[in-house]
């Protein structure tokens, strides 16, 4: 019988860290600093014991890395299911000590599966297509100031400042693309799977690169949790004879985005994923529903095709 591991629950801050240590009812402060963090994983790798702590976007960088150097298995958990655990558990307050101790309680009662260890490659491709999320943001910012921009109160001025921000932008939009591509072109296993991926009928380049930045599961846990971690799964509203509406929430908004994009895509195609998107037209599923359970067949059907390393097949 495998004995489940000790979980160790941290608190990530920009400049510190705090670490609950259930065995010992310890909580100790150490430093958010490479030297630190190498050294509190080297001591929780030779104790077989396991880490939890929240998404804290780039604050948990370093921690990640230190303990997938030291093979600590480890979950950075959603914020808001921390805090719901929380709640659910009575503990109202919040201190980073506490927040410490509620995570190590919290991967004790759950027992979460591990996280697939950071990928220097991927964690670049992630940061990339997040960059040009927030250039194309800005380019249709501009492009709505410039349609707004009234042709009798300007003198030209305003407006040959915005076309050429905007031309800045494409410009900056298509460098991030070209070295997107070439960050794919250069890792192997980058490149098989933006191959694989993009087999599927609906996915381009952009697409592609989202889901194996952000969704590095892929391939590895079932199509129900993937549909879960993506927010595409139907969640039930029912109580007593009440058989309320399934609604999605949550999740991994971009990768929900990304996917919900794709399936719009693919009705330009003849494949079978127009053929089953038709089938629940047809049964009476309004366009958005239909859509979203498009999303979600694509998303299981990566999922098998990266399982089995085998493209689209339609």
């Amino acid at each position: 019988m495998t004995l489940s591991p000790t979980w160790i629950g941290i608190d990530v801050s920009k400049a510190w860290i705090d670490v609950a240590d259930p065995s010992c009812a310890r909580i100790a402060r150490i430093a958010n600093c490479p030297a630190e963090l190498a050294q509190l994983a080297a001591s929780l790798a030779a104790r077989n014991e396991a880490a939890i702590f929240e998404a804290t976007g780039t604050y948990d960088t370093a921690l990640r890395h230190a303990l997938a150097t030291a093979g600590v298995a480890h979950v950075r958990v959603n914020p808001q299911r921390a805090r719901d655990f929380a709640r659910a558990t009575g503990r109202l307050a919040k201190t980073d000590a506490i927040d410490a101790a509620m995570l190590a309680e919290m991967g004790r009662a759950l027992q979460p599966q591990p996280d697939p260890l950071p990928d220097q490659e991927r964690e670049r491709l992630v940061l990339l297509t997040r960059r040009r999320d927030q250039l194309v943001a800005m380019r249709m910012q501009e492009k709505t100031r410039r349609a707004d921009v009234g042709a009798d109160a300007d003198d030209g001025t305003v407006a040959v400042d915005l076309d050429s921000h905007i031309a800045w932008l494409d410009e900056a939009v298509a460098k991030v693309e070209k070295t997107m591509r070439q960050l794919l072109d250069a890792s192997a296993s980058l490149a098989s799977a933006d191959a694989l991926v993009r087999s599927m009928p609906g996915i381009g380049p952009v697409t592609s690169a989202v889901l194996i930045g952000l969704l590095p599961e892929l391939g590895v846990r079932s199509g129900k949790q993937l549909a879960m971690l993506a927010g595409l799964a139907p969640l039930n509203n029912d109580s007593g004879d009440r058989r309320g509406r399934r609604t999605i929430r949550g999740g991994r908004r971009r990768v929900r985005q990304a996917l919900y994009m794709a399936a719009v895509a693919s009705l330009k195609t003849n494949s079978p994923l127009k053929a089953f998107y038709n089938r629940l037209r047809s049964a009476g599923k309004a366009p958005k529903a239909a859509l979203i359970a498009l999303a979600r067949k694509m998303l299981t059907t990566l999922n098998a095709m990266a399982k089995t390393q085998t493209a689209f097949r339609a």
